[in-house]
């Protein structure tokens, strides 16, 4: 239960780093809302890998250079997912606020997050 718990603390927290980049982008300097989430999401899993790594899971058995790229080939695969999930969502529905569209898309990588770094990264 206390994975779980820091696991969604981790994932609040890169949720509002994440839709906080992204409509600071969209709405202050105009970006695409495309373009926006490219920065957004790799400052959110920056800050998701540094509480996952401290409190939700602790350091692999691996080298620091292996658990990072371990960490980032699931944080970028599902970050692909998300992003697919969030264009979809944005070309389907272009009424759709880009931060709602970014709800359904956490959501749709959230499992597969977990279960990535909880098997591939951080097991012991």
């Amino acid at each position: 239960m206390k994975r779980l718990f820091w696991f969604l603390i981790a994932g609040g927290g890169g949720f509002l780093i994440d839709a906080g980049i992204t409509h600071l982008l969209v709405t202050i300097f105009y970006a695409s809302p495309f373009a926006a989430r490219i920065p957004a999401i790799v400052m959110a899993m920056g800050f998701t890998w540094l509480i996952n790594r401290s409190r939700t899971f602790g350091p692999s058995r691996h080298s620091l250079a292996v658990e990072g790229f371990r960490y980032w080939a699931v944080g970028i695969t599902s970050a692909l997912l998300n992003y697919a999930v969030y264009s979809a969502l944005i070309y389907q529905l272009p009424m759709l606020q880009p931060v709602a569209a970014i709800v359904f898309a956490s959501a749709a990588a959230m499992a597969y997050s977990f279960f990535g770094y909880s098997r591939f990264v951080f097991r012991r």
